[in-house]
């Protein structure tokens, strides 16, 4: 069988794998548990190509133990049936679970008396942030290892690797290929592995220059470099496109980071434009923003540039309101600036004096809550939109009533 150059180059050992120092090295915890030849069930996340598979197999193949693959996509009730009895000849046995937040509850339930009696010892492998994807009960029996983005230093390593190796011969990469590969990599060592194994066998001189790369990857040099100035500028750009009501900027800037592959940025950066830029004008925006961030997650690239557009779209085009934000600055700026004094007294807790607003008409009763010193302290300035200017009107009517 034909492998792949990423089976070829795998590691065997632990020191080995490339990256995930914080987990990995002298008196690390991975490497100290080999050492010491002790292994409990783990569950290893973080995103694609970054050495979860690879860990797994340098950990069972260091301690010599015996273990079975398992996919939880594609494996059947019948293939974990025969791995339990094959567990149950050998007393024992290492289950490495690929996508192990994709198992069904069925397997769940059987899994679970295996791992409280020790006869499976887990590998779980996940993309997914276990704490939120993994079944509590499996999780609880498992410990928690988050697996690090490899750095740029990580990937010119497994580039130089490849050359060394020696196992595509006569390999030759120049050296702006070579920062193609890091900026395009979105730090996935597969994709690496993949792209410079395409170009090697897509010309007969095995010259891996920047001109073939993009011919093979369909992506120019416009790709932005995660650690220089034009990565940050265009989040910035983003944000402040959309901010500014622009919506084909705000699509462009948008296209330029789905490039990098870094969907987690652009997730956040929606989730704080929402509040700081929408906030009150279109509140609704919120929870679109969320269910759009949690399909593009789910989906991730390249699908998950649809759900993206579709929520930058409506956002560049929404009212706008910051009143929000300037409302709670303005109070941390009272609270850091200003002798505030403590709160009135009827409304500490118990209070004889405090007046319970559900026993008045229209569940309101005029009582000071800020205290003395601050008492008469505006902090909330509608703005002048449509939904802002109802909470105006409400404003406005408790302020007579007083």
């Amino acid at each position: 069988m034909n492998e792949p150059l990423a089976i070829k180059l795998r590691p065997t050992k632990l020191e080995e794998v490339i990256g995930q120092k914080h987990l990995i090295g002298k008196n690390k915890i991975l490497t100290n548990l080999l050492q010491n030849k002790k292994l409990f069930s783990m569950i290893l996340y973080g995103n694609p190509g970054i050495g979860k598979t690879t860990i797994a197999h340098a950990i069972v193949s260091e301690l010599n133990v015996k273990y079975r693959t398992f996919n939880a996509v594609i494996n059947t009730k019948k293939d974990f049936d025969i791995i339990i009895e094959e567990a149950k000849l050998y007393q024992g046995m290492v289950l490495i679970l690929d996508e192990i937040h994709r198992l069904n509850k069925d397997k769940q339930d059987l899994l679970l008396p295996y791992l409280e009696s020790g006869l499976i010892t887990l590998i779980g492998l996940t993309t997914s942030n276990p704490y939120h994807a993994i079944n509590p009960a499996i999780r609880s029996r498992c410990q928690i290892f988050e697996l690090k983005d490899l750095s740029d230093e990580d990937i010119n390593t497994a580039i130089n690797k490849v050359i060394n190796s020696n196992i595509l011969e006569n390999i030759k990469i120049d050296s702006d290929a070579k920062n193609f590969i890091k900026n395009n990599s979105n730090h996935d060592l597969r994709s690496v592995y993949n792209l410079i194994e395409i170009a090697y066998y897509a010309n007969n001189s095995h010259h891996i220059t920047t001109k073939l790369l993009e011919s093979i990857s369909g992506k120019s040099n416009i790709i932005i470099d995660k650690n220089e100035d034009g990565y940050y500028n265009a989040i910035s750009a983003f944000q402040k496109s959309i901010r500014g009501s622009d919506v084909h900027a705000s699509l462009y800037y948008l296209g330029l980071l789905v490039e990098t592959g870094d969907i987690d940025i652009i997730c956040r950066r929606l989730s704080v434009i929402v509040y700081e830029d929408i906030g009150l004008a279109n509140p609704s925006m919120g929870p679109k923003v969320d269910a759009a961030i949690n399909s593009a997650l789910r989906l991730g690239l390249p699908e998950a540039r649809i759900p993206l557009a579709c929520i930058v779209i409506e956002l560049a085009l929404s009212p706008k309101s910051n009143s929000a934000e300037a409302s709670i600055d303005k109070v941390l700026n009272d609270i850091h600036t200003k002798k505030i004094g403590g709160v009135p007294k009827h409304i500490i807790n118990h209070s004889p004096d405090y007046k319970y607003p559900h026993d008045y008409p229209n569940d309101y009763v005029n009582q000071q809550y800020l205290p003395d010193e601050i008492k008469k302290e505006k902090y909330y300035v509608p703005k002048n939109n449509k939904n802002e200017k109802i909470l105006k009107e409400i404003m406005t009517k408790l302020e007579n009533i007083k």
